[in-house]
């Protein structure tokens, strides 16, 4: 009997990474090739696979490095194949982004740091992280991660989703329907929001939403497209958010002329709260590439309807 050999073609940020690790776990009938147009399944970041993706004349199968898959949801890009992301690799990453600026906010320690450079000794008032409530948008892997994470300092982690329902042996306290995230955030005092990018999460983030927060945190580590910018500016000059954090944006990087860069009240970094480790991404390749070839499902399939 002939064995069918697959042809893997890698277009990452990191080529030569990816191909030690791969050739390492000696994968059955695997063969890696060079060009895509030889390739049946493609190990690819998704911004640099979408303007290539034509090449690949035979490719069966996608496996994303990132968790967003954005960049191949295109309306004029092929949807002929399968397509996986990597889940289950970013919560902890996530979690220590959030916390790390949370308790550095709470605490003052950037105040600390400054009055060292100025030898001033001057003590501030500061709050306890127990007790309050963090309202966490996306129960998924990476928000449930973050509630069992942050329940663990006495936060209060509230969810809101799709259903109003909790995911099973959630940490949530509570759990809100997307329609009724108003009522959540009221009573929030930090609010993360870790929704992919669909129709439906597209400018979430607007007016209505932020003037129900009450001077509360505002972390983005889902996707720029779900937040109004306009409405997130107004909602820092009224008091209803009194800092937020954003990792990630529309556009990318954002323009010099961007308002963000000169907001006191507004922390910029490079989308940089999670990143696709090699490591990681390929044990979670070599898994799903184990299933495809014995004919099973594949993990972390994409819904290029839902767009996640």
């Amino acid at each position: 009997m002939t064995t069918q050999k697959h042809r893997l073609a890698l277009v990452t940020d990191n080529n030569d990474r990816y191909l030690a690790l791969i050739e390492a776990k000696q994968l059955p009938d695997l063969e890696l090739v060079s060009t895509l147009s030889e390739a049946n399944i493609v190990l690819a970041a998704p911004p640099k696979l979408a303007p290539d993706l034509d090449m690949a004349d035979q490719l069966q199968w996608v496996q994303s490095t990132y968790a967003g898959i954005d960049a191949l949801l295109g309306h004029s890009l092929r949807k002929d194949y399968k397509l996986t992301n990597v889940k289950g690799i970013f919560g902890q990453q996530i979690s220590e982004y959030v916390l790390g600026y949370t308790i550095n906010y709470f605490r003052h320690f950037e105040l600390y740091k400054q009055q060292q450079q100025k030898r001033d000794w001057q003590p501030h008032s500061y709050q306890s992280l127990i007790g309050k409530r963090m309202v966490i948008f996306g129960t998924g892997a990476i928000g449930s991660h973050l509630a069992n994470t942050v329940k663990g300092l006495g936060i209060v982690p509230i969810g809101i989703n799709r259903t109003g329902i909790p995911p099973r042996q959630s940490a949530f306290s509570e759990t809100f329907h997307i329609n009724e995230a108003e009522k959540a955030l009221q009573s929030a005092e930090i609010i993360v929001n870790t929704l992919p990018n669909t129709p439906t999460t597209d400018g979430l983030f607007n007016e209505p939403l932020f003037s129900a927060c009450r001077h509360a945190l505002f972390f983005n580590v889902g996707r720029g497209q779900t937040v109004d910018s306009n409405a997130l500016l107004r909602a820092l000059d009224k008091g209803h958010l009194v800092h937020a954090f954003l990792d990630v944006f529309i556009n990318e990087p954002i323009s010099q002329e961007c308002p963000y860069w000169h907001n006191p009240n507004v922390t910029v970094t490079p989308h940089i709260a999670a990143i696709s480790f090699p490591e990681q991404v390929v044990e979670i390749f070599a898994e799903n590439y184990l299933r495809w070839r014995d004919g099973f499902q594949l993990q972390n399939l994409v819904d290029f309807d839902r767009g996640y």
